[in-house]
């Protein structure tokens, strides 16, 4: 068994998508997991699986449509990659609270993007977008809606201290 981290989009946000964490560990025990953890209510998993990664996320979409009766997008990851990406990251020098990591549905080869904000920075590493916003994530035009519309991919957002926590709890599983 491998350890990955999940991440879910567009769960318990705003009243939609409602999707208790309790339903949703019992939900990917069902579905063959192991060493279930969640954090906080958006959709941020550790889990054990024997699956690859693909199949993963195939199987917990296909969960949360059988069970739930709506479609969210899956984001997975190895504990490996997520410890990369952190690494990566060209704003490690900035404020935590400014820095912010929008996952994308595939990887994406830099292009020229305009209408975001001036004082705001990203770059996009892959398939993540790394993001260092001045005057907060809410007063950002640097949203995750900007980087789907513009990119035409699905993506998800977490803060640095969100990354930073699920790395804590797959590495908890491992030990």
């Amino acid at each position: 068994m491998k350890t990955y981290i999940i991440l879910l989009r567009g769960i318990n946000v705003s009243g939609k998508n409602k999707l208790p964490m309790v339903a949703l560990r019992k939900l990917l025990e069902t579905l063959g997991f192991e060493n279930i953890s969640t954090y906080i209510q958006s959709g941020n998993i550790a889990l054990s699986a024997s699956m690859a990664k693909e199949e993963i996320a195939t199987t917990i979409a296909d969960g949360i449509r059988n069970s739930f009766a709506y479609e969210v997008p899956v984001f997975v990851y190895s504990v490996e990659e997520w410890k990369d990406l952190i690494q990566r990251s060209p704003f490690r020098d900035k404020e935590e609270k400014q820095q912010y990591f929008t996952f994308l549905s595939q990887n994406i080869t830099m292009s020229e993007m305009e209408g975001f904000a001036k004082n705001d920075t990203f770059l996009i590493i892959e398939d993540v977008v790394y993001v260092n916003v001045i005057d907060g994530y809410g007063n950002s035009k640097l949203s995750t809606l900007f980087f789907e519309n513009k990119l035409n991919v699905k993506a998800t957002t977490r803060n640095f201290n969100t990354t930073i926590k699920l790395l804590e709890l797959a590495t908890n599983i491992n030990e």
